[in-house]
């Protein structure tokens, strides 16, 4: 895939997530925002040539079909979601295109097709063959990452040991000074239990789990404060004191930057050897087709990949 078209980079590659979500019209009114291209970066889209019809030069086409039907989900689409990942995946990988932004899937619809992976974020670990791969969302205002995603809530305790914290955060810090040009990183880790434990008075996972790994995490050099109480982590003068906070599970992380950001978060994964960013919110399909899909978070998606993939190639 050559890089040829408005810009002088390599292309950065928009997929077109769920059919039957705002995914499409996200991601055609994110191209349209820009143009079809950033900082010198082409845009292209990747899907089915009837749900980017109008965009044929921008088109990188799926073998596999998919119908959109607005609010109406389809498992026989899942073949096309599917593979436009793994195309655009591919192009990354082999250095022909700069980046990968993803429109939202829905994780049900593809289970339904016997998707194996709980997510998209599984799903590209596997893909690139990432040891460890890191959901953080990211904001102007804020960055965050929880350590443990999508398992309930009485798991999560269980799913907390110092080797998980220990490497979720030097990854966390690696990617701050590579892709986002912050050199001396500095990492806060909230506890897990209320008030961070509270010497053991509320659990002992603060100090017998997570502080432990924050040690070792020093001992390497690394600027990382914690466990430190998750109900006052998050105020505007406590933010200013970290370039991320490392979270335990989900809710704690994506209750604030939902209530900061809601309209312009964006979803990072780390430890990936790509760049991809995906808008923070859902398929949506209670208002897919209606025009009321708001485009900000993928056009904040997109602004953050170029700027981390012309960070990564300095």
């Amino acid at each position: 895939m050559p890089s040829s078209g408005k810009g002088s980079k390599l292309p950065i590659l928009l997929t077109m997530g769920e059919p039957a979500g705002i995914g499409p019209e996200v991601a055609l009114a994110a191209f349209e925002h820009f143009g079809g291209e950033i900082g010198g970066h082409p845009l292209k889209l990747v899907g089915d040539a009837d749900i980017f019809a109008g965009h044929k030069d921008a088109l990188i086409p799926t073998t596999a079909r998919a119908v959109r039907s607005p609010g109406k989900p389809d498992s026989a689409n899942a073949a096309c979601v599917t593979e436009a990942i793994e195309i655009a995946v591919k192009a990354c990988m082999a250095g022909n295109a700069a980046a990968l932004v993803t429109a939202p899937i829905n994780k049900a619809v593809l289970a339904g097709a016997g998707f194996a992976f709980p997510g998209h974020t599984e799903f590209l670990a596997h893909l690139t063959g990432a040891r460890r791969a890191v959901m953080m969302l990211a904001s102007e205002k804020l960055r965050v990452v929880p350590l443990t995603i999508h398992i309930p809530v009485a798991e999560v305790p269980r799913a907390i040991d110092k080797l998980a914290v220990f490497e979720t955060a030097e990854i966390v810090l690696t990617t701050l000074r590579r892709d986002f040009g912050i050199l001396n990183p500095r990492l806060a880790v909230a506890g897990l239990n209320p008030h961070a434990g509270e010497d053991g008075v509320l659990g002992d996972e603060d100090g017998a789990v997570i502080a432990p790994a924050i040690a070792a995490l020093k001992a390497r050099g690394f600027a990382v404060r914690g466990p430190l109480s998750a109900d006052t982590l998050f105020h505007e003068e406590a933010r200013k004191t970290y370039d991320a906070a490392l979270c335990m599970y989900h809710d704690q992380a994506l209750i604030p930057i939902k209530t900061l950001s809601f309209w312009d978060g964006v979803n990072v994964t780390l430890g990936l050897p790509i760049v991809r960013t995906s808008p923070d919110h859902g398929t949506a399909f209670d208002i897919a087709g209606t025009g009321k899909a708001d485009a900000r978070s993928m056009i904040a998606a997109l602004r953050m990949a170029a700027d981390m993939a012309d960070a990564r190639s300095r």
